[in-house]
């Protein structure tokens, strides 16, 4: 079992290592996970929107049955029959229990979706945030590689653009993965 765990350290280790070394690859894994989330957003909304429907719908047959059986009861008390009005007005208290039940879990239902909806946006605004991030961090990665590439270089001069300044490169990567770690921090609240 401790070669195991050992293995799943190192392998760990070395995983967490090649992403600070290629920090893109991080905020495409974070883009890809934060997609997911959006979609399974997407779907429990449509899910409870059914849900919603078919309560609503459950709402308006009872209240047609309270209706239905507060006229027998009427009907029922005209022709002086006891032993009917009884039964039925204990059939209308149920409905009406029923009914209240099938509000309750309507509202329910309600702030669900309006939970969802909220999750569902602020994964999408968390989302386009990377994208941005990730459009910035391919920048200096790109022209890093236009200058390590030559493209932009001339033996004899530099037409007015300076090499990418070490230091500078280095600040960039550290407040990119700086950003990266804050994403992280958000996603996980």
């Amino acid at each position: 079992m401790g070669l195991f765990e050992d293995l799943s350290r190192f392998l760990e280790t070395r995983l967490d290592e090649f992403l600070q070394a290629n920090p893109h690859l991080e905020l495409m894994a974070l883009e890809e996970q934060l997609r997911g989330q959006e979609e399974e957003a997407i779907n429990l909304l449509a899910d409870l929107k059914r849900r919603e429907q078919q309560l609503e719908q459950s709402i308006l047959a009872t209240a047609e049955e309270i209706q239905r059986w507060h006229g027998r009861i009427a009907k029922a008390k005209a022709a002086n029959r006891q032993d009917l009005v009884g039964p039925a007005q204990e059939r209308e208290a149920t409905l009406l229990r029923q009914g209240n039940q099938l509000w309750g879990q309507t509202k329910a239902v309600k702030e669900r979706i309006q939970q969802t909806r909220d999750l569902q946006q602020r994964v999408h605004v968390r989302r386009r945030e990377l994208k941005l991030k990730m459009a910035q961090a391919q920048t200096p990665r790109t022209a890093q590689t236009s200058w390590d590439t030559g493209w932009n270089r001339s033996p004899q001069t530099n037409f007015g653009q300076a090499p990418m300044d070490p230091l500078e490169e280095s600040f960039q990567r550290w407040e990119t993965e700086e950003e990266l770690e804050e994403l992280k921090r958000q996603m996980g609240r």
